[in-house]
């Protein structure tokens, strides 16, 4: 299937095996450890992948639940009259269908498929830049989107990646890519950055974003198990990336956020409790020396039905 595909979810191989997502990640580990293939993104492509982008048939496919639940939260930081730029990406377009509901937007974007999302929003204005299309994943390259970005200024950029390590930031396999998302963050005031908590830890080729740039992560709540995430998280709050994590069944199953009377988007919010990192245990008590850090509520923000927290940097 990988070889068929270019790269296969976890999801998938467990339905098409006939057995449980443990048990297929045991062996997608093992078949890595022979050389066969690569896992990344919550599943497993061709051997290479610093060299080899998946298209978008293959990324559409991966880790859904967890795009749904971070572009639900996204959209809650999104304004009323604000002017932004959104990236190409599956993330991102799932970003764009929830941004249609937010009355006076400006989206300037390289991503047809972004484009597509917001095309019948009467009261959303998009902007395509110019380039060359790279139909691997519907997204326009090159100087002549580079050129077309020179000169604006937005609020925000909202992008995703391949990738995200606190060492190096966001970044990509594909050259022409990654130079286009860099003039995308030269445009705008903050970043957020969309990665669900599959691509923390991942490293490919090209940066598009250094950490010491990117604003705010918006991701997804990695599971107990996956130490390397937890411990990626911890060290870009340290760097001062503010980080809100979706919760999968509270934000993906809630509407996207919806312009409120004063602008942005609605003013529901999910139980403000703080939240442990993955894999580490919660503190008894105020007085509980040794807790693992937490995700503490940030009451500012509004929630789209998952929760909305900032992870605080270690105290050095």
């Amino acid at each position: 299937m990988v070889r068929a595909n270019g790269a296969v979810s976890l999801r998938e191989l467990a339905r098409v095996v006939q057995t449980s997502e443990v048990t297929v990640r045991r062996d997608v580990r093992a078949l890595e450890a022979e050389g066969l293939l690569d896992r990344r993104h919550g599943g497993a492509v061709l051997p290479g992948g610093f060299t080899r982008e998946s298209g978008f048939p293959q990324k559409s496919h991966l880790a859904t639940a967890e795009k749904t639940a971070i572009a639900d939260l996204a959209a809650g930081f999104v304004n009323e009259g604000e002017a932004i730029v959104v990236g190409a990406g599956t993330t991102t377009q799932e970003l764009a269908r929830r941004l249609a509901r937010v009355p006076g937007l400006t989206v300037v974007t390289n991503s047809l498929l972004v484009a597509q999302a917001l095309a019948h929003a009467n009261r959303v204005e998009v902007v395509m830049t110019g380039g060359t299309l790279r139909g691997s994943n519907y997204a326009l390259v090159g100087s002549g989107a580079e050129q077309s970005l020179q000169g604006l200024r937005v609020s925000r950029a909202f992008l995703s990646g391949s990738g995200l390590t606190a060492e190096r930031g966001l970044s990509t396999s594909n050259m022409l890519s990654a130079s286009v998302d860099r003039a995308l963050v030269q445009a705008a005031g903050e970043v957020v950055v969309l990665a669900d908590h599959t691509k923390l830890g991942s490293d490919t080729m090209f940066q598009t974003v250094p950490t010491d740039v990117i604003t705010r992560l918006v991701t997804d709540e990695p599971p107990g198990h996956d130490d390397r995430a937890a411990t990626e998280l911890q060290a870009l709050a340290d760097q001062g990336v503010q980080i809100a994590v979706a919760s999968g069944s509270g934000a993906a199953g809630h509407g996207a956020g919806q312009a409120g009377p004063e602008g942005g988007a609605s003013d529901r919010r999910g139980p403000r409790r703080d939240v442990p990192l993955p894999g580490q245990r919660r503190s008894h008590g105020p007085g509980g020396g040794g807790g693992a850090p937490q995700l503490r509520s940030a009451g500012s923000l509004s929630d789209t039905g998952g929760r909305v927290a900032d992870l605080a940097p270690r105290r050095r």
